[in-house]
């Protein structure tokens, strides 16, 4: 499956912007896997003294959007199982500021947060190998918003490619 086979009922229109930013050279389960590879290869590259730089006050870190994207991964694999398990509960949002304020991924190593985001993926590989196509089909509510399993590890990817390019844009 490929981000251009979602409907658009299958997400809320402010992730289109996150969807629209993963290839369609490969189907999905293809590109969690090759997408996390290609972000750590990246960050490896980036100077040392960039880790702690913030483009402008209040602006997080290049560490700090590692551990935002650790904890949005998880998050957002969380809903694809409950709505893969027709779990009819609506979820919650959550205040991405607050879970970096919390993380103190600054006084963390770059290697520690890139072998978490490594094992986070592998975590959420794991589970979407899992799905069915009834399954990746389902859709659930979170932050008040329909969305589908497979439009959930779309995002996933697309939330990641849109961060390596503020990287690319903003921090080097």
């Amino acid at each position: 499956m490929k981000p251009s086979q979602l409907q658009p009922t299958e997400y809320a229109s402010f992730y289109a912007n996150y969807i629209n930013q993963v290839s369609e050279e490969y189907t999905l389960l293809e590109e969690l896997e090759i997408s996390v590879h290609r972000l750590v290869k990246f960050v490896q590259n980036i100077p040392m003294d960039k880790f702690h730089y913030r483009y402008a006050v209040g602006k997080w870190t290049i560490k700090d959007i590692l551990q935002h994207l650790i904890d949005a991964e998880r998050i957002f694999a969380y809903r694809a199982l409950r709505f893969a398990r027709n779990d009819k509960t609506a979820l919650a949002s959550f205040e991405e500021n607050s879970y970096v304020d919390e993380a103190n991924a600054n006084n963390r190593s770059i290697q520690n947060l890139l072998s978490e985001l490594l094992v986070v993926r592998q975590a959420t590989l794991s589970l979407f190998n899992t799905f069915t196509e009834t399954e990746l089909l389902r859709i659930g509510t979170a932050s008040n918003n329909s969305m589908s399993v497979r439009a959930l590890g779309f995002v996933i990817i697309g939330h990641q490619n849109h961060h390596q390019k503020v990287f690319e844009e903003r921090y080097l």
